[in-house]
């Protein structure tokens, strides 16, 4: 399908038809402030997007007697894992407002055990992250791993000693989520934009998984379209699964938002850490909004393809098609890239993810869309009203902008309107998944600069 020329308008991220489970109506204002009781004893609440930075300074501080971290979403509280009984540690910890909790297993145990899972037990249909909540490492074997092979993983877990490890059963197979989406397509895989950025020559980008990248050179955002960008850098399988896609048209405006439909929109603000416990949404073009938590980093997935190290581990459900989609946070952070998993989001499974920092560093890009803005397309009647997560309300003196409605149990994909970015009904109280996976006019919209 030809393109058309949208002057003032604000290409806004989307995906195709928005699945039901009223995540979106989750997406909600929230005031979620790091706070100080006063008293260093009393534990702060943060707000999830702080955690990282709290927990990467008492890393570096407590040196081996740090064990981990994770973020506890019910106290909005940050927990830090240490091995030993030092009061001066447990005191920094609660200086900085964190909460100190002993543990067996140093990180350098955690880090010797990964490595021998690596040598002894890398197999197609296994993954292993961190647990940080259960300090210990989680491995996972997919429907693939039998015979020989479930006894080798078996036996290996058990060498690592008591309590280092965890062997569970996955009833879904380990694969990466190529096809069957209708937001970018290049030859015959179909895939989902991830996010908008602007790449180290000042050029306008997106990134997507690496195992998209690899599989085809130029991408489409419509189905048998002509293509509008070219893959400039691809990584996969090894460290990480994430690409770079340039755009054709070096004047392409491009807003750092995730579209989640009915013109609305969650604008990107910046690349974010994850953190175990963290709350997450994320973005597909096969099976559209989900949400879940974080439950593992630094994740080690032994795709057919080949292994991938350094990625999220999530609860979050994901389809094929779903690869590359976003991952982000309700107030607006980029954390990661869809890249594989098992199961589906009718019966569950478990999803990794490619760190959106770890991306943005390896190719040199930076989040957003340069002199456009993250913040371009806010309240920009053409560009769908934004979802402004400091609001408590729609206020329409303010600009235009929308808010996702609360009491919504549902959204409908059927209800896309092919000029209104993939709008969809948050109203809706079924499913509607017709118009999932059709290819429809609008999924990703771009513009151009008139020459």
């Amino acid at each position: 399908m030809s393109h058309k020329r949208i002057p003032k308008r604000k290409a806004a991220i989307a995906v195709g038809g928005v699945a039901a489970l009223g995540a979106a109506a989750l997406l909600l204002p929230n005031a979620n402030a790091s706070q100080s009781n006063g008293d260093a004893a009393t534990p702060r609440t943060f707000a999830a997007n702080d955690v990282s930075d709290v927990a990467s300074m008492l890393a570096s501080q407590l040196g081996d007697a740090f064990a981990g971290s994770y973020y506890d979403a019910q106290q909005k509280q940050l927990v830090i894992n240490v091995v030993g009984n030092n009061s001066n540690v447990v005191n920094q910890i609660e200086k900085a407002g964190a909460v100190a909790h002993q543990v067996q297993n140093s990180t350098a145990a955690l880090q010797t055990a990964a490595k021998t899972l690596k040598a002894d037990a890398t197999i197609p249909g296994t993954a292993w992250s961190v647990d940080p909540k259960t300090n210990e490492i989680r491995v996972t074997a997919d429907s693939t791993v039998t015979g020989d092979k479930w006894n080798t993983v078996e036996s290996t877990v058990k060498g690592l000693g008591s309590g280092v490890a965890t062997l569970s059963k996955s009833a879904g197979t380990l694969k990466t989520f190529v096809d069957g989406g209708d937001a970018i397509f290049g030859g015959n895989a179909r895939c989902s934009l991830g996010f908008n950025v602007t790449a180290g020559d000042g050029t306008p980008a997106f990134l997507t998984a690496g195992h998209c990248g690899v599989a085809a050179a130029e991408w489409s955002d419509s189905a048998n379209g002509a293509p509008i960008a070219t893959v400039d850098q691809a990584t996969f399988p090894g460290d990480g699964d994430f690409s770079l896609v340039k755009y054709d048209d070096p004047a392409t405006q491009t807003n750092s938002a995730v579209n989640v439909g009915n013109g609305q929109s969650v604008q990107i603000n910046q690349a974010v850490e994850a953190a175990v416990g963290q709350q997450v949404f994320r973005m597909g073009s096969t099976t559209g909004l989900h949400d879940g938590n974080v439950t593992g980093l630094n994740a080690t997935v032994n795709y057919p393809e080949g292994t991938v190290t350094g990625l999220i581990q999530t609860d979050v459900c994901a389809e094929p098609g779903d690869s590359g989609g976003s991952l982000f946070t309700q107030d607006g952070g980029a954390v990661g890239l869809t890249s594989g998993g098992s199961g589906d989001c009718t019966a569950g499974g478990e999803t990794f993810f490619q760190p959106v920092t770890t991306a943005l560093a390896a190719v040199g890009a930076t989040l957003g869309a340069g002199d456009a803005g993250a913040g371009a397309g806010a309240g920009d009647a053409g560009a769908g009203g934004a979802v402004d997560p400091s609001a408590s309300a729609a206020d329409p003196g303010a600009g235009g902008d929308a808010v996702v409605d609360p009491s919504a149990s549902a959204v409908d994909p059927g209800a896309a309107d092919p000029g209104a970015g993939d709008a969809v009904d948050p109203s809706a109280s079924a499913s509607d998944a017709a118009g999932a996976g059709t290819g429809q006019n609008g999924t990703h919209h771009r513009s151009r600069k008139h020459q």
